[in-house]
């Protein structure tokens, strides 16, 4: 009877209950007849002690049976079992070659892309470095060429400076028509232009034709009267300070002296070309501008 209770480790025995069930049925059935027999057929023992023999061997063949199909059960479920487990280990031997595949295909495409990185920055350094040499042969190129060019203006002002200062010793000083000595005169553009250079005075130019009304230079106002260019004389009203001075047959590059009331010199007002109802030329005021 207790090899009826083996099975296998993942499968049950296929009939052990049903046949516990099946050997009380019949036993039960066995002593109901037997009782049966012993009441009603008493007669009837030596059959029923046949049939009892019968029936043993009968469930002892059907034990054997049994016990046979359990073992061939256990014998398949093992079989069964072993190889679920060996494809397990299959399963587990794949998925650790996929994840080993897996990350060596990983660490490769890391390696290239570190790689590519690399060889772009070496690419970006090169041309990095070949745009600061660029950049450095220009500077320098840059350098030499105002080095150059400072020179050249170095050597410009230097000529500049002795062409004015000959300029300004050609120039001379005359009594003005106020008996005052005047300034630097200027005969003409040149003279004019040097003598603006040396900044002893300010200085406004003018081309004033006849008019009606005054018209501005610098600080003060200027009204031509009439020229005379055969004599290269012209007449004018200057008016400073709400004031009016008249200049009459006044010559060509000859110093109109005349103050006003900020400044301790003269003004001096100078024609350098006198033409018809026209004369050219330009004011000089002093730098420094104080009362009398």
């Amino acid at each position: 009877m207790n090899d009826m209770n083996v099975s296998s480790p993942g499968n049950p025995a296929p009939s052990c209950g049903s046949s516990g069930s099946l050997k009380i049925s019949i036993l039960l059935g066995a002593v109901i007849a037997l009782l049966a027999a012993t009441i009603y057929l008493f007669y009837a023992l030596d059959r029923v002690s046949s049939d009892l023999a019968k029936f043993q061997q009968a469930t002892q063949a059907e034990l054997t049976t049994l016990r046979e199909n359990s073992t061939i059960s256990n014998a398949t479920a093992r079989r069964n079992l072993e190889a679920m487990k060996e494809d397990l280990e299959a399963a587990r031997r794949q998925a650790a070659m996929a994840v080993g595949q897996a990350k060596t295909e990983a660490q490769a495409h890391a390696d290239a892309l570190a790689k590519r990185v690399a060889e772009e920055q070496r690419r970006q350094e090169a041309r990095m470095t070949s745009q600061i040499t660029n950049v450095q042969e220009e500077a320098n190129t840059k350098i030499g060429a105002v080095s150059t060019d400072v020179t050249t203006v170095k050597s410009d002002v230097a000529s500049t400076k002795e062409e004015l200062q000959r300029t300004i010793g050609t120039l001379k000083t005359v009594q003005g028509d106020m008996g005052q000595m005047s300034g630097l005169i200027a005969t003409n553009g040149k003279e004019l232009a040097a003598l603006k250079e040396y900044g002893d005075r300010n200085y406004f130019e003018f081309n004033l034709g006849k008019s009606k009304a005054p018209q501005k230079v610098g600080n003060v106002a200027v009204l031509l009267k009439k020229t005379d260019p055969k004599k290269n004389t012209y007449s004018i009203d200057v008016v400073a300070d709400d004031k009016t001075v008249s200049k009459k047959d006044k010559g060509i590059n000859e110093p109109v002296q005349f103050f006003v009331s900020k400044s301790r010199q003269p003004y001096e007002l100078v024609v350098n070309e006198i033409k018809r109802d026209q004369i050219v030329g330009y004011l000089a005021t002093p730098k420094v501008q104080a009362s009398r």
